[in-house]
């Protein structure tokens, strides 16, 4: 079994910064742990960062949009605090390298990823998280949309206007969480920044020279694993960045935890071995669909995050945050 790094979201947020635990509706300019609430939808907590810039009367007057980061340990644990602990120290870190720069507030879940079930990646919204009969790990995607409505909602009594559609960014477990959720819901994101999906960003397609490709290889059983069809003409007005490393050899496709025996030997079979291998032909896939998707790769580049790669994101969100 795979472990996987978390790498980005050190990168992304090592630049120091401030860190103070809130509760519940008392949103201050620092970062606050929300409660599970379970009758809203979600039963594990999560944090949400409001940078002061976002309070003063001129913010006051415009419509936000929340920043969703997806949270990966890098290791698997029966104990949530493990999980919380991370991100505390992803938050407590988090100097507004993304929140300053883009003016957003960010939320990120406290989801666990466990041990004793350790085929359910629950950080990496694999297929078992979506069909799982255990409640505690199922359907991430679902309550991490109740807990963007419980953040807006937060806000909105603060007088802070947010969009419904939300940025969302991740690399690694977190990027193939990030690819997967815009896919599932393509409504409710803006834009999205997917670092190194897994070793393989999943396909905007059913089936590809006559074979089915099942979730989350592609969309093949889409209407069974997530209850509804593929919605590809609203996933086609959502800007994706989608980048890699080319030494970049981590690859979830190979590990049973990561994808389904059957689904590793068909993406080797007709896609290739290797992240890169594949590259080419998981572009083309998403310039056949249609998607407004820009993938870049970056030479000589491992399973890690630059400053080039971080330059990158800001850019690319800051097209389109305003609209």
């Amino acid at each position: 079994m795979k472990k996987t790094t978390s790498g980005f979201l050190f990168l992304l947020f090592i630049v120091g910064g401030c860190w103070a635990q809130g509760a519940g509706n008392n949103l201050s300019a620092e970062a606050v742990k929300i409660e599970a609430q379970p009758n809203e939808g979600f039963s594990y907590p999560y944090y949400l960062y409001v940078p002061p810039a976002l309070r003063d009367a001129k913010a006051r007057k415009q419509t936000h949009t929340l920043l969703v980061i997806p949270n990966n340990t890098g290791e698997i644990s029966d104990d949530l605090s493990v999980h919380e602990a991370k991100v505390k120290k992803n938050m407590k870190n988090l100097n507004l390298y993304l929140a300053s720069k883009l003016s957003v507030a960010v939320l990120m879940p406290v989801f666990p990823r466990p041990k004793t079930d350790w085929r359910i990646y629950t950080h990496a919204l694999d297929r078992d998280s979506m069909l799982t009969d255990k409640k505690d790990y199922r359907r991430f995607d679902l309550q991490l949309v109740a807990m963007i409505e419980n953040a807006r909602e937060k806000l909105k009594a603060e007088k802070l206007k947010t969009d419904k559609r939300v940025l969302i960014t991740g690399y690694s477990a977190s990027g193939m969480f990030a690819n997967r959720f815009t896919f599932l819901h393509p409504k409710r994101v803006k834009a999205a920044a997917i670092g190194s999906p897994g070793g393989w960003a999943i396909a905007p397609t059913s089936s590809y020279k006559e074979k089915t490709l099942r979730y989350p290889v592609g969309t093949g059983d889409l209407k069974s694993v997530a209850g509804k069809s593929f919605d590809n003409k609203n996933l086609q007005k959502v800007p994706l960045f989608i980048f890699l490393g080319d030494k970049d050899t981590n690859d979830s496709v190979t590990f049973g935890d990561g994808y389904d025996a059957e689904d590793k030997d068909l993406v080797f079979e007709i896609f290739g071995k290797t992240p890169v291998e594949r590259w080419e032909l998981s572009k083309s896939l998403y310039r056949d669909s249609r998607l407004n998707a820009t993938f870049k790769l970056y030479p000589n580049i491992g399973h890690t995050v630059t400053d080039e790669m971080l330059k990158d994101i800001t850019e690319f969100f800051s097209k389109y945050i305003r609209q």
